[in-house]
């Protein structure tokens, strides 16, 4: 093995992430007019009086920039952002004090053309768009409104052709799960700069009873390590899936079947088995490419991410509601840097359980946002993660190879 391409699996900023973040996330409003059944929000009609104003949003555009170069990237999200009549004054103004900006909008009938081209006009570099099925009867019932389906795939269409990158995200959840390869294809077919997969955290909408389990969570992204030779992808709260990278390519290079040493499940099996019948396996660019493209990267709750929800309150994911103080009384880079919740979250020593025993908890560090849904206490062990701390068989080869495992 190559020491230095070994390293590269699990891509690190270039930067101290205690010092700024690598992404920030703003729920410009809560307004939406879809009813999903994961929603972190618990989104409603209208927009929330209570929220930050456009001068207000501006204030903390400001303040984002406050944390320097290499500038965060900013996701402005909801709700629907499109909710908001002052979004595209918004993005034209973060654009130019030189923020990277990208756009998270809902499949509704805001999701148009000329929607798409002011974003584009105003500086918006990418869209994030949601298909949780392949098919209408899937995704129309998980988003809650008939007719989203359509309206997502033609946003998205749209979205390529007036020139925006797109990022597809999929929630996995019991309803979808071996809809996936389908997606995939789908994802193959239309287009997309990553297809980011998210695992459910239980809070706002979001239930426990939705979730697979700790077993499917491994079988999953251990599919999605096979899928990402294909496709660029990526996982949002599923950092284990950082592990699975390392693991199963030593095991590529050493010629040994995941099934076995990985103990993968029939969940693994049937959708690898789906992924031959339906994947377009001419379409490997990807493959040829350097796989840093496709490399995790090391970002946490807290820990190079950091979420301002609609009234101005920071939080450390958008899926763990524990406010460290509000933009409109201490700006963001005093927060993100100094707030003892925040400073925790970026040690792997206060990690508790198995992750805290864990030999990969400084490149994974599970979901602090579901060990704090599930336990209240955003440092417990993750709770669906099924890998038990020392029981991979060749981890001495991965401290040789990857300076971020060594104790």
């Amino acid at each position: 093995m190559h020491p230095q391409r070994k390293q590269k699996l699990i891509r690190q900023p270039v930067y101290d992430l205690n010092v700024r973040p690598f992404m920030v996330i703003w729920e410009t409003t809560m307004a939406c007019d879809l009813a999903c059944k994961h929603c972190r929000a618990e989104a409603i009609a209208e927009r929330d009086p209570l929220s930050l104003t456009t001068d207000e949003g501006k204030m903390l555009l400001d303040q984002i920039e406050q944390f320097g170069k290499p500038r965060p990237l900013v996701i402005l999200t909801g709700g629907d952002p499109f909710k908001r009549d002052d979004i595209f004054e918004l993005v034209e103004y973060g654009t130019a004090i030189g923020l990277p900006l990208a756009v998270s909008p809902s499949g509704t009938p805001s999701l148009n053309r000329p929607n798409l081209q002011r974003l584009k006009d105003a500086g918006a570099k990418a869209i994030s768009l949601s298909i949780d099925g392949s098919n209408p009867a899937i995704h129309d019932a998980f988003r809650g409104v008939d007719g989203s389906f359509d309206m997502t795939v033609s946003g998205w269409h749209d979205t390529l052709d007036v020139g925006l990158k797109v990022q597809l995200n999929t929630t996995v959840t019991r309803y979808n799960l071996y809809d996936l390869p389908n997606i995939f294809r789908l994802a193959q077919d239309v287009g997309v700069m990553t297809w980011s997969v998210f695992f459910l955290v239980p809070t706002g909408r979001g239930k426990v009873e939705d979730e697979i389990t700790p077993q499917e969570y491994e079988d999953v992204m251990n599919w999605l390590y096979d899928a990402g030779k294909l496709l660029s992808v990526k996982t949002t709260e599923g950092h284990h899936y950082k592990r699975v990278v390392l693991q199963r390519t030593l095991l590529d290079r050493k010629g040994l079947d995941p099934v076995d040493v990985m103990r993968l499940g029939e969940t693994y099996q049937r959708l690898y088995q789906h992924f031959l019948d339906v994947a377009d396996f001419d379409n490997v660019r990807e493959v040829t490419e350097d796989r840093t493209r496709r490399a995790p990267l090391h970002i946490n709750a807290g820990n190079g991410f950091v979420f301002i929800s609609r009234r101005g309150d920071v939080f450390p994911s958008g899926f763990m509601p524990v406010s460290a103080g509000n933009v409109r009384d201490i700006v963001l880079p005093d927060i993100y840097r100094e707030a003892p919740l925040f400073r925790d979250l970026r040690n792997p020593a206060k990690l508790e359980g198995r992750c805290g025993a864990c030999e990969f908890n400084k490149i994974c560090g599970g979901s602090r946002s579901r060990a704090y849904a599930v336990s209240g206490n955003p440092l417990a062990e993750e709770p669906f993660c099924a890998y038990e701390p020392g029981s991979f068989a060749y981890h001495k080869e991965l401290v040789t190879t990857v300076p971020s495992m060594a104790p």
